[in-house]
């Protein structure tokens, strides 16, 4: 006999099931199910090894403007309430020092003036000087033979901030809480990929690659870079096509950095800066990335998904102007040739160790190694209507009871407001009620 959900949603990942989670515990929705494509929870973009394990509350990262990283502090926060509320700190949440350096005189210039316009939202970055790096942070100072950097450097930072999360092990506590709840009926059905999706009488018919079948009143996809493929095959989200980045890492076999630095990001590139993070895989050695490889597949280190790129780019005249845009740039193309290298075995280390001694003046090759394994795919959106790459994160709505989520860096930082908007959109199509009061004291920051 076929089960009628409320709700399906498709993904468990950090979204999924940071979704699965809140409709469990603030709404009055009693019947929700999860189908995921792998035997497990978060295995791809959500899992350690696939993304940099980082909070991403907008201090540090440098190419957030103050309207970004006001939003981003919101949700980020939301993330440090949850773990805190159920004594999660120190076993999934980890406090590291933290910093975004300049070097050089412009950069410094401009580490600086942002400090003065991002202080009044954080009040606890401090400003470092040379002197003050030597003390908290000296591999950033001295290179093999003790001496320091001839190059101006400031940081800005802070060492008493929540800034490392295991997200694979986050996305296990949400389902685990949500079956915990006695009062719903929370099915998570594992090695279950959707071939297709229909809607019949006003349900959803919800097809898996094995036949078996779902039915469910309102669909949530978040399905990593595969969202927009189902969207696609569904006819909506024309408008836009996808460009896969894949992100690989280099690691040690030590503790390098004592937490995590962050360069300036270059305003002209559209990927993330290189940056030094404490893992909490690799007991907390450090690991350098990540790389910016554009790979023609919608999943790292799984088989296939080819041609489901193919899909999803939906290449014509509006998606090669975009790539032509993007290439002219001189410094964008030769970013991109960069980071092709340094998937080479020997010459890619080579190329890679010269970019992190930016951060590490000391670092020779023997200290590091490319980390086998390392690294997701993250789908960056092309706007075909207006001609641009569009970063972050996309949400297509259809108002028709399924929703489509896109949820690259920093998706995992924002999974539980995320979750919140979406938990809205239900409950109105459902005619549910959300218990807004109760989620904004247990998981927002009230000043």
């Amino acid at each position: 006999m076929e089960d009628n959900y409320e709700l399906l949603i498709v993904g468990g990942g950090i979204s999924g099931s940071a979704l699965f989670y809140e409709i469990s515990q603030y709404t009055d929705i009693k019947n929700i199910c999860l189908l995921e494509k792998y035997d497990e929870i978060a295995t791809l973009n959500s899992n350690g090894t696939a993304n940099s394990q980082t909070i991403h509350c907008g201090d540090i990262e440098t190419n957030y403007t103050l309207e970004k990283a006001e939003k981003v502090k919101i949700t980020a926060k939301m993330i440090e309430k949850y773990c805190l509320q159920y004594g999660y700190e120190n076993k999934i949440m980890f406090k590291h020092q933290k910093m975004a350096i300049g070097i050089g005189y412009e950069e410094c210039r401009f580490i600086v003036k942002r400090y003065e316009e991002f202080k009044e939202l954080y009040p606890y970055l401090e400003v470092y000087d040379k002197k003050t790096l030597e003390e908290i942070e000296p591999s950033l100072i001295f290179d093999e033979n003790g001496k320091g950097r001839d190059e101006e450097i400031v940081g800005v930072g802070t060492a008493n901030e929540y800034t490392t999360v295991n997200f694979k092990a986050l996305s296990n506590t949400f389902i685990e809480k949500a079956k915990d709840n006695p009062n719903i009926k929370a099915d998570v059905f594992f090695n279950s990929q959707v071939k297709n999706i229909t809607k019949e009488d006003g349900l959803f018919i919800v097809t898996t690659k094995d036949n078996k079948t779902y039915k469910a009143k309102m669909v949530v996809v978040n399905a990593g870079a595969h969202s927009l493929y189902i969207a696609h095959k569904m006819g909506y989200g024309l408008d836009f096509g996808q460009l896969p980045v894949a992100g690989s890492f280099y690691k040690s076999n030590k503790m390098i950095l004592k937490g995590k630095v962050y360069m300036v990001q270059n305003p002209k590139l559209p990927f993330a800066a290189l940056h030094g993070d404490p893992d909490l895989l690799l007991d907390e050695n450090t690991r350098f990335g990540p790389t910016a490889l554009v790979l023609p597949k919608l999943e790292r280190f799984r088989s296939g998904t080819y041609l489901d790129f193919l899909s999803t780019l939906r290449l014509d005249l509006n998606i090669i102007k975009i790539f032509k845009d993007l290439l002219k740039d001189k410094s964008i193309r030769n970013y991109i040739l960069r980071n092709f290298l340094f998937e080479v075995p020997y010459f890619g280390k080579k190329a890679f160790i010269k970019d992190a001694r930016k951060i590490v003046p000391s670092l020779q090759e023997s200290d590091i190694e490319y980390a086998d394994g390392f690294g997701g795919v993250r789908a960056q959106i092309l706007d075909k209507k207006n001609q641009k790459l569009v970063l972050g994160e996309a949400s297509i709505d259809t108002k028709e009871g399924i929703i489509f989520n896109m949820t690259p860096s920093p998706g995992a930082t924002s999974c539980l407001g995320n979750a919140k908007r979406d938990v809205k959109l239900i409950c109105e199509y459902l005619g549910k009620n959300f218990d807004e009061k109760r989620f904004v004291n247990d998981l927002e920051e009230t000043n």
